[in-house]
């Protein structure tokens, strides 16, 4: 069998003129590149060097009747590996990513434009749901990435890749209702006077807020309930009552004067935005590279 690795050190050997020249281009001791070289000599049955002052030279019925062979064999090699390379670096293929309405907009639609620009031979499909019916959409292979809102349940079929955006819930009001952000904190159990609003019951967010509240003792309940942060902002502008939402999703409208910021003791807890993949299941390239596109922010 032809060990490739002896013929990269002959051919090393033979460039360089010298076995510590070539032992440094190889990263490997002095003594292992006189033992492959004599391996490799005893292999094919021939002297392929000569000793000089000037270092090592290609012995003539040996060195030199395979140098260029070798030299050709090599260049295919460097050439193959250079293509399966560019094949594993030149992202391509269908990646199908799952997640809400808002995580889209707010988290994940610069990063992926960005992403495309960076593989543009990679489609992408986008599926909005809610978190649980993403959740589903993943375990049914359906999308191969789901970015969800946290807490969710733990489920074995699937690995939580970790937090990619943090969101902090807080209490905002329009103009109608500015006095109570007016600096001073308000109770929570205070909050019963007024109207709120409040997302749908089966969201990850309502039950979040529903525990914490429970687990204070406060009972709040809903004047209105909404399945968009988007629609919430508008009631809240409105007039209609006191709205609960992330800060991050508030921003537009809070740095307008539209909304403003309703501080209460004690303040809503601080959630997250989570990456979520289907166990034991090949990760492609193109998406192994989007994975680590949103991880480092790129």
């Amino acid at each position: 069998m032809v060990n490739l690795e002896l013929y990269r050190v002959f051919y090393t050997v033979a460039k360089c003129g010298s076995l510590t020249k070539a032992a440094e281009e190889l990263y490997i001791s002095q003594p292992a590149v006189s033992q492959s070289i004599k391996q490799l000599e005893n292999q094919l049955g021939v002297r392929l060097f000569n000793r000089t002052h000037k270092g090592m030279e290609l012995s003539a019925q040996g060195g030199q009747l395979i140098f260029d062979e070798v030299e050709q064999a090599l260049e295919l090699l460097n050439a193959a590996e250079n293509r399966m390379s560019e094949m594993r670096t030149s992202a391509s293929g269908l990646i199908r990513i799952g997640a809400s309405d808002t995580i889209f907009e707010y988290f994940l639609a610069d990063k992926i434009v960005d992403f495309h620009e960076r593989f543009p031979s990679v489609k992408i499909e986008l599926m909005a749901d809610f978190t649980p019916d993403t959740i589903e959409k993943l375990k049914a292979n359906r999308c191969d990435v789901a970015f969800v809102n946290l807490p969710i349940e733990v489920d074995e079929a699937l690995s939580l890749q970790g937090n990619c955006m943090r969101l902090n819930d807080i209490f905002i009001a329009g103009e109608k209702y500015k006095d109570l952000a007016n600096g001073d904190t308000v109770l929570l159990a205070d909050l019963k006077k007024y109207p709120l609003i409040m997302m749908d019951k089966h969201t990850v967010a309502r039950r979040a807020l529903d525990n914490f509240l429970g687990a204070h003792g406060v009972d709040l309940q809903p004047s209105i309930e909404v399945g968009s942060w988007d629609l919430m902002k508008r009631l809240v502008i409105r007039g209609m009552g006191i709205g609960i939402i992330p800060r991050e999703y508030a921003m537009d409208g809070l740095d307008a004067d539209d909304l403003y910021e309703v501080q209460t003791d004690p303040a809503l807890p601080t959630r997250s935005v989570g990456m979520l993949l289907p166990k034991n299941t090949h990760v492609s390239y193109a998406l192994h590279s989007f994975l680590e596109f949103v991880k480092k922010g790129n």
